[in-house]
């Protein structure tokens, strides 16, 4: 109890000498748990403060948020839910298979590649079902992360990848598609939790 006194204090005291940014709202950041954001919202919310939004690494094939409880914390409390990685660095973009792995001796290719062969069932997946809507695996997947209440995080380089983006926010999947998908995800048994985030569940 005494280290929570502590812990509260210091996290009062650098919000109210400006030291932790928060602008009036707070935002949890890369890995947030339930129980550490329900703490954290607490604390601040005594203060006036409320958390404003959480960014967690969040995709078809990495659901922690989800099933630790965070993403349904996040809709109680009107808590925005960003979802970064939610293609896997391109692995489910529809771009990459078996014989067209991602780029040999990158990070990516590195982490991905191994997985290709277990991934493919889930991309034949989501490709079936742009096709209904005639848009591509990586839109389909993105259109789940929105069905799913979170707003995703994409890196962009080109005009056509900001218009397909826009596209995806108007597909209105099905509840069988989405659970289609997320029963073929599960099968992967893939992992593709970052070195560097904390388990959840």
């Amino acid at each position: 109890m005494e280290n929570f006194n502590m812990a509260r204090n210091l996290l009062v005291a650098l919000l109210l000498f400006g030291l932790l940014s928060c602008g009036g709202t707070g935002k949890e950041t890369h890995q947030s748990t339930q129980p550490g954001m329900c703490a954290k919202e607490e604390i601040l919310s005594a203060e006036g403060v409320h958390v404003s939004a959480v960014q967690n690494h969040y995709s078809l094939l990495y659901r922690s948020s989800e099933k630790a409880g965070i993403l349904d914390y996040c809709k109680e409390n009107g808590i925005d839910f960003w979802a970064y990685m939610v293609l896997e660095q391109g692995a489910l973009s529809g771009k990459y298979d078996t014989q067209h792995p991602l780029p040999a001796g990158s990070q990516r290719g590195e982490t991905y590649n191994p997985m290709l062969p277990q991934i493919e069932k889930l991309v034949t997946v989501m490709r079936g079902i742009g096709k209904k809507y005639g848009v591509s695996p990586a839109q389909v997947a993105l259109a789940w992360a929105i069905a799913k209440g979170t707003t995703p995080i994409i890196g962009v380089t080109k005009v056509s990848q900001v218009q397909d983006a826009v596209k995806a926010m108007h597909i209105s999947l099905t509840a069988e598609e989405i659970s289609q998908m997320e029963t073929t995800a599960e099968e992967t048994g893939v992992d593709t939790r970052g070195s560097w985030e904390m388990p959840m569940i």
